[in-house]
């Protein structure tokens, strides 16, 4: 593979590495079962299971936000200050991911995918299962909500060395002409993470009494934390390196400062990748976070009714995500990213106005067209940023890339799109959203075809 700097000599005394290094790296990967169909398996299973329990944590905090927390660690506010105090913690993740991606990158780029992955798990996992036995206001008083944002960072951080990890072991051990559909993987977690969470939550609040759930049942899914990361981790110990890596390993190339190196080899991948996947981010968590506490609240939808209505909405998510992502393999990635962000622009406008007819059948096409948006730029795009970028910075490239995009549309929309719907309407709001996947439009085109790459070239 091509390095912007010169492999090191050996040092005196030291083995030249054979000239087959790479291969040996290789063929023991193979011969643990990595290469074969078996071990692909594996691997694939490995990137879906683990991120798809980070999601599941991440996801019940969103939802969580938007159903009861407030009342628990902001009782003293308004219902709208204390929904948009409750968001504000929920942006406080995100703007600690490109930070998390920034750190698990450096080790990933580093050190090997794998055992970054194993310490996101954790970090993620626990501070999920953490927030679940913290006091509320009414015990701790300001320390709660201080303690939240603390656990919250935490949970930033580890999801954001989650999905550049996840999505190249998943990309750099697919076979040739079928990294769409082994990256649909990773990207498979996310709708089944969420669906994992709504249906906990639906469960909980549906055996629940309100009062019930509001004091203690909230914290059930939390909780289920502790026992996912158990499972995630005998899952993700059982996988070996990826083949790009070790091979970059064999080599002597790792990079000394991979971030750095990203953004001087691919400054133009690393802003425009931001910018395309903002509309994904832009669309989920303006309908699942958002949506819900609109709905509920000024529309006076029954909790139990928008989460069943979410429930088709995620499943609409996961096919689109799963069938795009294949489709990716002999279309194209860019083109069918394209084709979502056009369709983001349109669906943006009239995402509210079919909320505000209040009937669940245009309620339910309303989130589902959102979701629907996301999973056509989602799936290609598991396998398309990392394509961007070489071996030796991919980790740290893709990763902060993903997570710096979540920071423009996951933390910002939901509060922006909450202050416009205040101010001036909720379809003020859903222009906004229009206005953000025109930027995703815009990044895309500037960014070029990658499915046909070799990723041990670039």
């Amino acid at each position: 593979m091509p390095s912007s700097a010169p492999s090191r000599a050996p040092e005196p005394g030291t083995p030249a590495p054979a000239p087959d290094a790479a291969a040996s790296e290789s063929g023991s990967a193979s011969e643990s079962g990595s290469g074969s169909p078996a071990g692909l398996r594996r691997v694939a299973t490995a990137s879906f299971i683990g991120t798809a329990i980070e999601f599941y944590d991440y996801y019940i905090y969103g939802t969580a936000a938007a159903l009861v927390l407030n009342e628990a660690f902001f009782p003293d506010l308004s219902e709208t200050a204390g929904t948009l105090a409750t968001l504000s913690t929920f942006a406080v993740g995100f703007a600690a991911r490109p930070l998390g991606a920034a750190v698990f990158g450096h080790f990933g780029d580093r050190v090997g995918r794998k055992a970054v992955l194993v310490v996101s798990l954790l970090m993620m996992g626990l501070s999920t299962g953490l927030i679940g036995l913290l006091p509320g206001y009414d015990t701790l008083g300001v320390a709660a909500p201080v303690l939240l944002v603390v656990l919250r960072l935490v949970q930033g951080l580890g999801l954001g060395g989650e999905w550049g990890g996840a999505a190249l072991l998943a990309v750099e051990h697919a076979p040739k002409g079928k990294r769409g559909l082994y990256a649909a993987a990773p990207q498979m977690g996310s709708p089944v993470g969420y669906f994992a969470a709504t249906c906990t939550f639906l469960l909980m609040s549906s055996v629940l009494s309100d009062e019930a759930f509001g004091n203690w049942g909230w914290r059930i899914p939390f909780l289920v934390s502790f026992v996912l990361v158990a499972v995630g981790l005998v899952i993700r110990l059982r996988i070996s390196e990826t083949p790009a890596f070790a091979k970059v390993t064999a080599e002597r190339e790792t990079a000394k400062a991979p971030l750095l190196e990203a953004f001087r080899v691919h400054p133009k991948e690393m802003l425009l990748g931001a910018g395309m996947i903002t509309v994904v981010y832009v669309m989920f968590y303006t309908a699942a976070t958002y949506c819900m506490t609109y709905t509920t609240g000024e529309l006076g939808i029954p909790k139990n009714d928008m989460l069943m209505l979410t429930l088709v909405a995620v499943v609409v998510l996961g096919l689109s995500t799963f069938l795009v992502a294949r489709w990716s393999d002999r279309v194209g990635r860019r083109r069918l990213i394209i084709a979502g962000a056009a369709f983001g622009v349109v669906w943006g406008a009239v995402l509210f106005p079919l909320l505000d007819t209040e009937n669940h059948v245009l309620i339910a096409i309303a989130l589902s067209g959102a979701l629907l948006c996301m999973g056509i730029i989602y799936g290609p795009a598991g396998a398309y940023l990392p394509e961007l970028f070489g071996t030796r910075m991919r980790y740290s490239g893709a990763g902060f890339s993903y997570n710096l995009g979540g920071v423009l549309g996951g933390a910002a929309a939901p509060l922006i799109v909450t202050a416009l719907a205040e101010n001036y309407s909720p379809v003020v709001g859903g222009w906004f959203m229009s206005g953000m996947a025109l930027l995703s439009l815009l990044c895309v085109l500037a960014l070029p075809e990658t499915g046909r790459r070799d990723l041990d070239a670039i």
